[in-house]
């Protein structure tokens, strides 16, 4: 991207209807997609977008709720010799830092503790601009809003079933948003592009169009749920890493959904025991198509619908197994 960052502003009603629905948050959209972002986000998006990118650097980036924890601790353990022993002592977050962090945890609303209070107090991309490489790093920004050499660097890019992500994402903005409307109505702001770092199909189009670049690994939330070994060998391979059977069998282990859920260096419970959980989790099922127990028929014809219009133009297809 060249030139200034296209800002505009939501039109009055419906920055109420979000203010209303989202307490204590105001939106704006960014970029030449319209990327839904809080209105601060406006104060660093030059950073975001200009910061320096390492050839060493590994880049997890998706649309929230898409699989992106548990791609991140797979990237991670490929890329670090397999190291168990740190990756259960060492919380995620640390080792992965998420970029725009500091911008979507608003220490006002989510109720933490002073003293819990550190490791927002400076923009993350700071503290990742000073980090020693090789950089790990998270980020669910689109790839038009982030630096424009980012494939200088390696990039797994992970894509999910909208509609399992609308889902997964409305249980988590109850907690870090305080969403206070129900599933119907969630649904109905992500079919028009209204909710946190949507459009989606922008977002997942951008990547797809870069999908065959030699530093950019796509990959899809259907196929890690269907079969994880062979995804597994793909990132392996992408990063030139070796991995045995053995290791394979065991790194399967490690990720399996129920083993996951109870590692407290990825499942985020601590912190979300000290905001307020409101009968959330941060690792939910792990499954796809579970959409189909909050669809009533006509949410899901209107889903079909919004699905068929947005894939008219693209070979992009989300994985199908029975």
């Amino acid at each position: 991207m060249s030139g200034k960052l296209k800002v505009e502003h939501l039109d009055s009603s419906t920055q109420e209807q979000l203010t209303a629905l989202f307490k204590g948050w105001n939106f704006a959209s960014f970029g030449d997609t319209g990327c839904i972002m809080p209105t601060t986000y406006a104060y660093e998006a030059d950073n975001f977008l200009n910061m320096a990118v390492r050839p060493d650097d590994v880049w997890v980036v998706t649309y929230p709720r898409s699989g992106t924890t548990w791609t991140q601790e797979l990237v991670w353990l490929v890329n670090n010799n397999l190291d168990y022993d740190r990756a259960l002592k060492s919380d995620l977050g640390h080792r992965f830092p998420y970029l725009e962090k500091s911008l979507l945890v608003r220490l006002d609303l989510v109720g933490l503790a002073p003293e819990q209070h550190q490791s927002f107090d400076r923009p993350s991309y700071e503290l990742i601009a000073n980090a020693p490489s090789p950089r790990f790093i998270k980020s669910h920004i689109p790839l038009s809003l982030l630096p424009a050499n980012l494939l200088d660097a390696k990039v797994v890019y992970v894509a999910r079933d909208p509609r399992d992500v609308a889902v997964s994402k409305y249980h988590l903005s109850r907690v870090l948003l305080n969403y206070v409307g129900d599933f119907k109505t969630y649904w109905n702001l992500f079919v028009k592009d209204l909710v946190l770092y949507s459009p989606f199909f922008p977002h997942l189009k951008e990547a797809w169009a870069l999908r065959h670049h030699k530093n950019m690994l796509f990959i899809f939330y259907e196929d890690m749920t269907k079969d994880l070994s062979s995804v597994i060998k793909r990132v392996a391979s992408f990063f030139d890493k070796e991995l045995t059977k053995e290791d394979i069998a065991q790194l399967c282990q490690h990720l399996d959904i129920n083993n996951f859920r109870k590692n407290q260096a990825v499942n985020q419970e601590r912190f979300l025991n000290a905001v307020g959980t409101k009968g959330e989790t941060f690792i939910r099922k792990g499954k796809s198509g579970m959409w189909r127990e909050h669809f009533d028929e006509e949410m899901r014809a209107q889903a079909q619908s919004w699905l068929d219009e947005n894939l008219a133009d693209t070979d992009l297809r989300f994985p199908t197994h029975s």
